[in-house]
């Protein structure tokens, strides 16, 4: 009989040559069980997406009671479901007045399609430029955006009509002209390895999209929902975005993803063509039910007031001469080395020492520390201590 790690290898695609095969059972807060019942801190979240931790009970008992309730009833935008609309309300709440209307989507690589495409409608216009180094996600259009020709080249031709700036440099900011429909920006970038943007570029920025009649659109998959100590990374940096990109975080470990912009730019997609943008699964009940038990558990633990310490306590803790940098705000942080080898052999070492994390796609001598925000400071200390055994 078969392993269900033989299983894996024989009919789930695989995406490397080298999978972890890790068989984990049970995840709860901060930790995986593995098959041997061994546990893992999670360093990563699953790449930023259990932020109020894995299978918060708030968002188990949602999500219980929404699927005992109905689930998918039709595709998005047709019937009244009320967490969709009780999710989009609350978001609403806490956006700026700007930022008031919701289309929720499956993924943060299907809100980056959608939004491409409501400013192209809105504006009339095909020119999308993004950042060198970025990553929006791997679908046709977003990865006709992302700034790493590796992942792009064996994939080509992709979209047409798409540029690069460089994040941090004003001259670049003069390629946005009136032909440009949307420029794409995450607030803080996650896959090139947590590069904080410089208030007077992105306010420069703000005014250029602005003045060309650009719509700024920050992605916050990775950096929003509390993940830098504000429930928001733009609110770091007094700049509002017209649309915003939400996904990974907002879940609470279920699939769903968002574009938001005001009622006035979403409005375009309801006529000419009619349906101007279409999902079957977009705004699952359960999802969305999901989404707003995650949302009122950030509110009322008060989760997001005591993330920027706790990213202060990482940084004292991890000073090591084989430690070049520690960059990052709050819990988005990443650990630089000298090499590619150093950090592979690093975390390689902490996985098989209970510690899962991992680098990223753009900074490969970086290590990501991305973890749930409940960590605790004793877990933070755990967590540091063994990164700090291993670097000797």
């Amino acid at each position: 009989m078969l392993t269900q790690r033989q299983l894996f290898l024989q009919h789930n695609a695989q995406t490397s040559r080298t999978p972890l095969l890790l068989e984990f059972q049970k995840a709860s807060g901060m930790y995986l069980h593995d098959s041997s019942g061994r546990k893992y801190m999670d360093l990563i979240a699953g790449i930023g997406v259990s932020n109020v931790g894995h299978c918060h009970p708030a968002v188990v008992t949602a999500v219980q009671k929404q699927a005992e309730t109905y689930m998918h009833l039709m595709v998005y935008g047709e019937f009244v479901q009320t967490p969709q609309v009780e999710f989009a309300a609350a978001l609403a709440a806490i956006l700026p007045q700007s930022l008031n209307c919701t289309y929720f989507v499956n993924s943060g690589a299907e809100a980056t399609e959608g939004a491409m495409k409501l400013a192209k409608r809105y504006t009339g216009r095909g020119e999308i430029l993004a950042c060198k180094n970025a990553y929006h996600g791997s679908t046709q259009g977003a990865l006709s955006l992302i700034g790493d020709e590796e992942f792009k080249r064996a994939y080509r031709p992709l979209l047409p009509c798409t540029g690069s700036i460089r994040f941090n440099h004003m001259d670049d900011l003069a390629r946005i002209s009136p032909k440009t429909a949307a420029v794409f920006v995450e607030t803080i970038q996650g896959e090139a390895g947590v590069r904080l943007p410089d208030e007077v570029w992105l306010q420069a920025l703000r005014s250029r999209c602005t003045e060309t009649g650009t719509l700024l659109i920050f992605d916050e998959i990775q950096c929003g929902f509390g993940r830098t100590g504000k429930m928001f990374a733009f609110e770091h940096f007094d700049v509002i975005p017209d649309v915003l990109l939400l996904a990974k975080g907002i879940g609470g470990g279920m699939p769903i993803g968002a574009f938001i912009s005001s009622s006035a730019i979403m409005d375009v997609f309801t006529e000419r063509p009619i349906l101007g943008h279409l999902t079957t699964f977009g705004g699952h009940p359960v999802c969305c039910a999901a989404g707003l038990a995650t949302l009122q558990t950030l509110q009322q633990e008060r989760l997001v007031a005591g993330v920027f310490a706790k990213g202060q306590l990482f940084k004292s803790l991890l000073q090591h001469p084989a430690i070049r940098e520690v960059r990052g705000i709050g819990l988005m942080l990443a650990v630089e080395f000298d090499s590619f080898e150093t950090n592979k052999r690093i975390i390689d070492a902490c996985i098989a020492d209970g510690l899962i994390t991992d680098w990223f796609l753009h900074c490969s001598n970086s290590m990501r520390i991305a973890p749930p925000l409940i960590i605790t400071e004793e877990e933070i200390q755990e967590a540091c201590k063994i990164i700090l055994k291993h670097l000797d």
